[in-house]
């Protein structure tokens, strides 16, 4: 479990990933759900959310399937995130106070805000060409 964000949006990074890292081709939800040990049905409604954004692209039939929409160099991990989830969990309290701010602080409001800043940031630059080889490690040892 992450305190980030939602098993969707964990997911939704994990396929986009995937898509990255292997031969450039449609994948079908089910192998999509087979690699990375998950439902095929939540591949599946994941996968038409980062459709809906126009992160990862569609085909229908029988030989259809997904494939990112986009260069690996032209999509970054904020993109993926905000698809699904949006960005408030970079705004927002991580204990889940509400009017949590500098004025009114949670017990960990400080250190939280820098962390919260970095992580921002790192998902901001990195893309998914530079994650290309990592990912593919980590898929092979699933």
């Amino acid at each position: 479990m992450t305190v980030f964000f939602s098993k969707s949006c964990e997911l939704g990074l994990q396929a986009v990933l995937f898509l990255s890292a292997k031969e450039n081709r449609i994948y079908r939800a089910e192998e999509v759900s087979k690699e990375l040990k998950v439902p095929k049905e939540f591949v599946s409604k994941v996968m038409q959310m980062l459709t809906n954004s126009e992160i990862v692209g569609s085909k229908k039939g029988k030989s259809g399937g997904f494939y990112l929409a986009k260069s690996p160099d032209q999509i970054k991990l904020i993109d993926i995130i905000e698809a699904i989830d949006g960005l408030d969990v970079f705004k927002s309290c991580v204990l889940g106070f509400p009017g949590c701010s500098s004025e009114t602080p949670c017990p960990v409001h400080n250190h939280w805000g820098k962390l919260r800043e970095e992580a921002l940031q790192m998902f901001s630059q990195e893309t998914l060409e530079n994650l290309k080889e990592k990912t593919a490690s980590k898929i092979a040892s699933l």
